[in-house]
C-alpha cells in the first residue's frame, strides 16, 4: 500500500480524517484522461464512455447497493443541500440532527426553517466511553445515545440527519440500530460519511439508511472536489429537483428536445458536467482501497493501529505521560477510524509535531490520531516518542 503514496518519502501521515494525501494510481489515471482531453477534446469520451456509470457500479459494490442508487457530488454539502432543499417539508416538519454537527450537515437543515419546519438538536453528553475519569473535563463535543435522540422524536418529525462518526471526537452512531429505531417510526435517516465511507463498513439498505452523503477526499484517498450520494429509490421519490441541467434529462445531447424527462435513478442529482478526471480518480481509490483489502480489512487495520498507541501510553513508564495523553475511546460499536486525544495544548502539539514530519490535526479542541492501510506501527511508535516529548 505504502507504493501507492508519494507522502511517504516525506511524512508521517495520520490525518486521514482531514483531507489525505491523493492515492498515487488514481492521480495517475486522472492524468491519463486529462491528457486524452488535451489531445482529443471531445474525442476523449469515444475512449471513456462511462466514467460516470462505472463509478457508480464500483461504489455500490461498496455499499452493498445497485449502482443506480449512487450520484456522483462534489461534496457531501452539495449532496445534502439537494436533498433537503428538494424535501417535501411542510410548516412543523421536524428535523433532528446533533448540536455539533459539521457545517455541511447543519445548514442544509436549518436553512429549511424558511418553510416552517424546526431544526432540533441533540445535546452534548459523555456517552459510550469505555472508562470515563470524572476528573477529566472533556475539551469540546462528545458523543449522545439513542435515548437523547428518543427524547426530541414526535409526530411530527421527519428526518433524523447525522453524522456516522463525528469529526472532533470520533464517536461512531450506532446505524444499524439507529436505522431500526427510524423504520419502526416512519422516519428517514439521512447519513454524513464523511468520516466513515472508506473507513468502516456502510450498508444502507441492510440498516434502513434513506440517504448517505460523503466526500471522497478522506477516507476513500480521493481527489479534492468530489464525492458521492447514495438515496435509496423510495426517498428519491419524494425529493423535488432543484438543480437542472442538460444532463438531467434523458434525451441527452438534443438540446432542442426541452421535454421534461429527468432521470429518477441516481443520474437525478448529476443535473450538469461533472468533472470527470476526479470520477476516474475516485473510482481507481474504490477499486483498490476499500474493496480490494474489504472494508472490514480496512476497519481492523486502522483499529489496530490505533491500539498500537493505546498500548505503548498503557506501557509507558515516563513521569505523568498517562495524566497528560488521554485518548478518548469508545464502546466497540461507537469506536471510529478517528482516536481523539485530550493532550494539554493540541495546537502547540501539532505544530510541534508537524515541525517533526508528523501531521495530524485538531479538531473541538481534540488532537486527532487518524490512521489508514498505509500506516505501520512504526508510524505509531514515531508518533508516541515525538507527542511525548511534545506535551
Amino acid at each position: 500500500m505504502s507504493e501507492g503514496l508519494s507522502h511517504r518519502q516525506s511524512w508521517n501521515y495520520l490525518n486521514f480524517c482531514g483531507v489525505s494525501p491523493l492515492y498515487d494510481p488514481a492521480r495517475m489515471a486522472a492524468h491519463r484522461f486529462d491528457e486524452r482531453h488535451s489531445l482529443q477534446g471531445a474525442l476523449v469520451f469515444a475512449e471513456y464512455p462511462d466514467v460516470l456509470g462505472e463509478l457508480r457500479q464500483s461504489a455500490g459494490r461498496l455499499l452493498h447497493t445497485d449502482a443506480n442508487n449512487l450520484s456522483f457530488v462534489k461534496n457531501t454539502a452539495e449532496g445534502l443541500s439537494m436533498i433537503a432543499a428538494g424535501y417535501p417539508l411542510q410548516a412543523g416538519d421536524e428535523i433532528v440532527s446533533y448540536v455539533h454537527e459539521y457545517p455541511s450537515n447543519h445548514y442544509p437543515w436549518l436553512v429549511q426553517e424558511h418553510r416552517g419546519a424546526t431544526l432540533k438538536l441533540i445535546q452534548n453528553r459523555a456517552y459510550g466511553l469505555l472508562a470515563c475519569d470524572d476528573s477529566i473535563t472533556l475539551p469540546g463535543p462528545c458523543s449522545f445515545s439513542l435515548e437523547d435522540i428518543d427524547a426530541l422524536v414526535t409526530p411530527r418529525t421527519k428526518i433524523i440527519s447525522i453524522s456516522h462518526v463525528q469529526f472532533t471526537s470520533g464517536f461512531a452512531v450506532d446505524l444499524k440500530q439507529l436505522g431500526a429505531y427510524c423504520k419502526e417510526r416512519n422516519i428517514d435517516l439521512v447519513v454524513d460519511a464523511a468520516q466513515s465511507l472508506g473507513a468502516l463498513p456502510l450498508y444502507p439498505e441492510m440498516w434502513n439508511i434513506s440517504a448517505i452523503a460523503a466526500s471522497g477526499w478522506k477516507w476513500l484517498l480521493g481527489p479534492i472536489g468530489c464525492g458521492l450520494l447514495y438515496t435509496s429509490p423510495a426517498f428519491r421519490e419524494k425529493i423535488q429537483t432543484v438543480m437542472t441541467g442538460a444532463d438531467l434529462m434523458k434525451q441527452g445531447q438534443d438540446y432542442l428536445n426541452h421535454t421534461w424527462n429527468p432521470y429518477t435513478d441516481g443520474r437525478k442529482f448529476e443535473y450538469s458536467t461533472s468533472p470527470v478526471s476526479l470520477a476516474v480518480a475516485l473510482k481507481v481509490c474504490i477499486d483498490e482501497l476499500p474493496l480490494q483489502n474489504t472494508i472490514e480489512g480496512v476497519r481492523d487495520h486502522i483499529f489496530a493501529m490505533q491500539d498500537v498507541f493505546i498500548e505503548l501510553l498503557d506501557r509507558s513508564s515516563l513521569a505523568g505521560i498517562k495524566e497528560k495523553i488521554r485518548p478518548l475511546c469508545f464502546q466497540p460499536e461507537h469506536r471510529s477510524g478517528i482516536l481523539s486525544l485530550i493532550v494539554p495544548d493540541p495546537d502547540t502539539a501539532s505544530r510541534k509535531l508537524r515541525d517533526k514530519g508528523i501531521v495530524c490535526t485538531v479538531r473541538g479542541g481534540y488532537l486527532r490520531l487518524a490512521p489508514h492501510l498505509p500506516t505501520t506501527a512504526s508510524d505509531i511508535e514515531r508518533f508516541f516518542s515525538a507527542l511525548a516529548s511534545t506535551v
